[in-house]
């Protein structure tokens, strides 16, 4: 039995198949450029290898037939037939105040996501779309809907409402909403495991820093704020979104360039961030141009880390008791620099990074702890597994055991939990880099 995750975008649609019986991953995926003069299929699987070829895809029903064929496939497929895929998980960005949590997809929920579309303009369409293709195509399987904005619903009123005109509210549904989720619920598990201890009793600020980047402050295991908005653009600065910024900015530089709300829109969400200030968005590029001498590029780096802490003493203060500061996603995960900007000189609050042990942690196969033996918060880096979550929602979905996270036991939350493919990945990464074993997260 295996469970199909996708994830549509405007026009590409990842996808990863995962075997339930074996805990396993057979194979990963990403069908690009739907719509355009010619489709790309990236199809990597544990046994054969990776494979890319040049399709047609049209609309995301031609993708998702692509992906079906290739998962049959006599020598780069992972089944044998459709009828192994017990169940399907969509990742959808938005789920209003409609959705507080996963659920199996019918016609009635389909027409609420619809909704949702003025919410998340520039993803929602695609999810929508990629769910009527996956049901044409599988028509008599299960499929579930596993929300970005699930993971905030707990956040009291006070987190969540703007000081705007209250009808703004009522009537259009204004209000902080919060992403990354999956993300969240999959590390904030895992940082209770490490710890030895219960979610419930667990004080967390979780940053989850990729091209996007938010953090979530975590109070008894559920999330009391995060930093972005209505939209994925409010709070921490990102690779190519502004983050905060005064609002008479938009009206100031509208009267003055003649600037439409739409290109405003894009400006803000394309053009601004890292990229509006030096050029550059993968941080790579942009610490080695700092490492170089590049003016911009130390203001990119910065003023992204100015944000980070800022942000991390406010949900300190919010959260009183912090028991693990942790990061998460690609930059997370991988860019040392951006984490020592972020934290050093910390002290006050009780949290301690070890320099060197910050310098070390650059591996995406294992959860590490990089603060000093005397800090009173941990720190831990966790590479986050979305997948996993909403490869969990849907099968629980279809077997009718499913519950909001905070009645809801995941395998990962389990001591004894691996994930195969990475620890398997980690014997190679220690090879490379034995000193890995000495900032190792074990978990309580």
């Amino acid at each position: 039995m295996v469970i199909l995750t996708l994830n549509c975008g405007s026009s590409s649609a990842k996808y990863q198949v995962y075997d339930w019986n074996n805990k396993e991953v057979l194979a990963v995926g990403v069908v690009e450029r739907i719509g355009l003069d010619y489709s790309v299929i990236e199809h990597k699987t544990t046994k054969n290898g990776e494979y890319t070829e040049k399709v047609s895809c049209p609309t995301h029903k031609e993708a998702i037939e692509l992906i079906i064929k290739t998962l049959l496939d006599p020598l780069r497929g992972v089944i044998s037939d459709v009828s192994e895929i017990s169940a399907v998980g969509h990742r959808v960005l938005h789920g209003g105040e409609r959705f507080k949590e996963s659920a199996l997809v019918d016609d009635d929920v389909l027409a609420h996501l619809k909704e949702l579309i003025p919410l998340g303009p520039l993803h929602m369409p695609a999810n929508i779309m990629g769910i009527e293709a996956a049901r044409k195509v599988m028509p008599d399987i299960p499929h579930a809907i596993v929300m970005d904005t699930a993971w905030h619903q707990t956040m009291p009123p006070e987190a969540y409402m703007y000081a705007v005109p209250y009808e703004w509210y009522t009537s259009f549904n204004v209000r902080r909403y919060g992403f990354h989720g999956t993300s969240y619920v999959y590390t904030a598990k895992r940082a209770a495991v490490l710890l030895g201890k219960k979610p419930k009793d667990t004080n967390l600020i979780i940053c989850h820093i990729g091209n996007g980047a938010s953090i979530s402050a975590v109070k008894n295991g559920v999330c009391i704020d995060t930093t972005m908005g209505l939209t994925p653009l409010e709070g921490l600065v990102m690779g190519s979104r502004s983050g905060d910024l005064d609002p008479a900015i938009l009206p100031f530089i509208m009267n003055r360039t003649g600037m439409s709300a739409k290109e405003m829109d894009s400006a803000l969400n394309k053009k601004s961030g890292l990229i509006g200030i030096c050029g550059m968005s993968d941080r790579r590029d942009v610490r080695d141009e700092a490492a170089g001498g590049n003016e911009k590029a130390k203001l990119a780096v910065g003023i992204e880390c100015h944000r980070l802490k800022k942000y991390i003493g406010a949900y300190a203060a919010l959260l009183g008791r912090v028991d693990a500061l942790v990061y998460t996603a690609g930059v997370g995960e991988m860019a040392p620099h951006i984490r020592e900007g972020a934290t050093k000189d910390l002290d006050i609050l009780g949290i301690k990074l070890d320099l060197d042990k910050n310098r070390i942690a650059q591996c995406r196969n294992a959860e590490l702890e990089i603060s000093t033996d005397d800090s009173q918060t941990k720190i831990f880096v966790i590479p986050t597994d979305e997948e996993l979550v909403m490869t969990e929602d849907a099968y629980a979905l279809m077997n009718g055991t499913y519950d909001v996270h905070m009645n809801f036991t995941y395998s990962f939350q389990h001591k004894e939990y691996v994930n195969k493919a990475r620890a398997a990945g980690l014997e190679q990464d220690l090879k490379k880099k034995p000193e890995l074993k000495k900032i190792l997260a074990l978990p309580r």
